[in-house]
């Protein structure tokens, strides 16, 4: 049996990547913040998702290692006119310029943000782990096996679950952040309790248009547990997350 090292193995993993990824990838890596590419979890037309090993424990030789996952927005593909008309309005880039790249990378960066703030205040989301420039690095949820989106494993109990996830948008609105694309494609169901995942849309509440997106939100998450018999109305969730 051949044995690559790690570079070798890097390289024929990455190899599809340009060199700006390649070498914000080994960045991250020499970090400490994942250990390579393990597999692709999912494409999409403006990110990739990657499983990626990451070594735990105080010793550096530590053979300990467990799951992550590694998110890497695609340079050329990204529609980046959508993300700067999106996130123009968010008054923490405001100063940002209609430049590909460096949008490219706020988008990424805001995300990480946004993830970081929920996961502060005890929102059930994946730890984030690691950003720099267009990728971000944060907690594998699963065992062996990622979890499931809701819309691929509905909920055994859709009431309960529903409850679950409102409460989750409660705590979100509480640190005052809006997802902005809540829907059954970005909640997965692990272990019959919600976690909320793909923020790179949320924005503040401060944000000009954050009742528009609440109220896309508030619409998703109804429709789809109405689908149960679970007889939700939009305007009565609206007002008990808002308060308004």
């Amino acid at each position: 049996m051949t044995t690559f090292t790690y570079q070798e193995r890097f390289r024929t993993l990455s190899g599809v990547f340009d060199e700006f990824t390649n070498r914000t990838l080994f960045q991250l890596q020499s970090r400490g913040i994942f250990e390579e590419l393990i597999s692709p979890l999912s494409v999409g037309k403006e990110s990739n998702v990657f499983v990626a090993s990451k070594k735990v424990g105080s010793s550096k030789k530590s053979n300990n290692e467990i799951k992550v996952i590694v998110k890497i927005y695609r340079m050329q593909n990204c529609d980046f006119k959508r993300m700067f008309e999106y996130i123009r309005r968010d008054p923490r880039y405001e100063f940002l310029k209609k430049h590909r790249r460096q949008i490219i990378i706020a988008w990424a960066q805001r995300e990480y943000k946004n993830i970081i703030r929920a996961h502060r205040n005890k929102v059930r989301v994946p730890e984030p782990l690691g950003w720099r420039n267009h990728i971000i690095v944060e907690e594998f949820i699963g065992d062996k096996e990622a979890a499931p989106a809701l819309k691929d494993q509905y909920p055994k109990n859709p009431r309960k679950f529903f409850v679950e996830v409102k409460n989750q948008m409660k705590k979100l609105y509480k640190a005052k952040l809006i997802h902005g694309d809540l829907s059954s494609f970005n909640i997965l169901n692990y272990k019959e309790k919600p976690v909320l995942i793909d923020f790179s849309q949320s924005t503040l509440i401060r944000t000009p248009n954050s009742n528009e997106l609440m109220e896309r939100d508030v619409k998703n998450i109804v429709k789809f547990f109405n689908k149960f018999d679970v007889d939700l109305d939009e305007a009565e969730i609206y007002k008990e997350l808002t308060q308004k």
